[in-house]
């Protein structure tokens, strides 16, 4: 584990969940901050019968589990042992091969360390705005929050400038190109806040929905397509966003009977990435806080590695399965990327959670309201996710390492003020917006 060294900051602890109730003992890894540590979850798949938002059932422990919680140790110490003995891992990690580059690039700026800066020209589109694209549940201008002080600060990177993000200068950039987002409900805000901050938060009449031309339709007894895709007309620039929770391929064992369970792939990229990655440019992949349980459980999910059903104990470990798909998906982009030369990855590192005295369903709260209260520096030249950086290390795929810097803003998650919220349940896993993930656009816009 890395400690991320944080500047001026009082004591955090606690080790919230994320929307869903996991063994933290088996389900979860951690970071170490400076004097605490948070709970990371081990990450769930990209499964459908429970949505990105619902809360998946709680963790019973099984004999199955029991015989877990022992090979888990074995893990957890060879995962250890692995990473003291790897040379240490760049938040800002460049492939031996760049595909954007002629050249091959020796130094290039760690946007993970920096700081927090109050900046009166924030937020970069109203949280007012922006109907079209922002969801209801995530704007919380719309809800009975009061103070907005989170939406006023930028992060200054230490060693280098980053540039104030322009949507004009984005579009250009991007000219005839296509970004895809694949992954969870965090990478859906990332989406949708990079879709705010283009547009500036006004509605775009030039804006056309192409989500047929990638298979993102409504299915039939669905809610809602399992993704979308908008291109923006004056430079042919397309964003889409495919929800793919666990970042492997999810399947029907028995397409006939509407109780399947159902085979999780751990070793197969999802399909949509197979069918549609020559048409991408650049290609953001998170996955992170459905990796537990509860949600493998409850949506009948069956572990499987070269297309048969897991027998390895070690993979049945949450941690292993998810460790086994990263590196998965990670060794199958990079041996893609010869192929298409204009293809860009990033591998986006997981988003912090910062539930204090409890869970989200035992009380876990985040009712903390002044920004940089736990400190607004980080030091720390490595990244806190370890798990990811180690994956990419070697590869093309680059590390878009927001963790440490996102684990500063405690206070600005949607807490009680969830248009959904219950009593005794809050929020403190996805981000106002405007928010953090504009901040991870920003990065994001900087490496590419």
């Amino acid at each position: 584990m890395v400690p991320v060294q944080i500047s001026s900051g009082k004591n955090m602890s606690g080790d919230g969940p994320s929307l869903a109730k996991e063994n933290t003992t088996n389900d979860q890894e951690k970071v170490h901050l400076k004097g605490a540590s948070l709970m990371v979850p081990a990450q769930t798949s990209s499964g459908k019968s429970i949505g990105e938002d619902d809360q998946p059932l709680a963790k019973e422990k099984t004999t199955d589990e029991a015989m877990e919680e022992k090979t888990l140790k074995q893990e957890q110490e060879h995962r250890n042992d692995s990473l003291m003995n790897s040379p240490q891992t760049s938040s800002s990690i460049v492939g031996k091969d760049d595909k954007w580059e002629n050249s091959t690039v020796s130094k290039v700026c760690n946007y993970a360390r920096g700081k927090w800066v109050p900046d009166n020209n924030r937020p970069l589109y109203s949280g007012f705005g922006c109907k079209q694209w922002l969801s209801t549940m995530w704007a919380c201008r719309l809800m009975q929050r009061t103070d907005f002080e989170y939406e006023r600060l930028r992060w200054q990177p230490k060693d280098c400038q980053m540039d104030e993000f322009e949507g004009s200068k984005f579009l250009r950039r991007m000219q005839n190109k296509t970004l895809a987002f694949v992954g969870d409900s965090l990478g859906r805000q990332q989406f949708q806040s990079l879709m705010c901050m283009i547009s500036g938060g006004k509605d775009e009449l030039h804006v056309e929905d192409v989500g047929r031309e990638y298979g993102l339709t409504i299915a039939d007894g669905s809610a809602r397509p399992n993704g979308w895709a908008f291109r923006f007309s004056s430079t042919n620039t397309t964003i889409l966003y495919y929800w793919s929770a666990s970042l492997c391929d999810v399947e029907p064992i028995d397409i006939n009977n509407p109780n399947t369970d159902y085979a999780m792939h751990l070793d197969r990229p999802p399909a949509f990435l197979r069918q549609y990655l020559h048409k991408f440019n650049v290609l953001v992949l998170n996955t992170g806080h459905h990796w537990n349980r509860g949600k493998l459980n409850a949506n009948r999910w069956v572990m499987h590695v070269g297309g048969v059903p897991n027998t390895d104990r070690k993979i049945a470990v949450i941690w292993g399965a998810k460790n086994l798909t990263i590196h998965s998906i990670v060794s199958w982009v990079n041996s893609q990327l010869p192929k298409y030369p204009g293809l860009k990855v990033f591998l986006r590192t997981i988003s912090p959670r910062h539930f204090f005295g409890g869970e989200w369903n035992t009380g876990g709260s985040c009712d903390n309201t002044k920004p940089m209260s736990v400190g607004k520096e980080i030091l720390e030249e490595e990244s806190s996710d370890q798990g990811a950086a180690h994956a990419v290390k070697g590869t093309g795929v680059k590390l878009l390492d927001i963790t440490a810097l996102s684990q500063l803003r405690d206070e600005a998650h949607i807490s009680r003020f969830s248009i959904t919220a219950k009593p005794g349940v809050q929020d403190c896993l996805h981000w106002c917006l405007p928010g953090v993930p504009d901040t991870w656009n920003e990065v994001l816009f900087a490496q590419i």
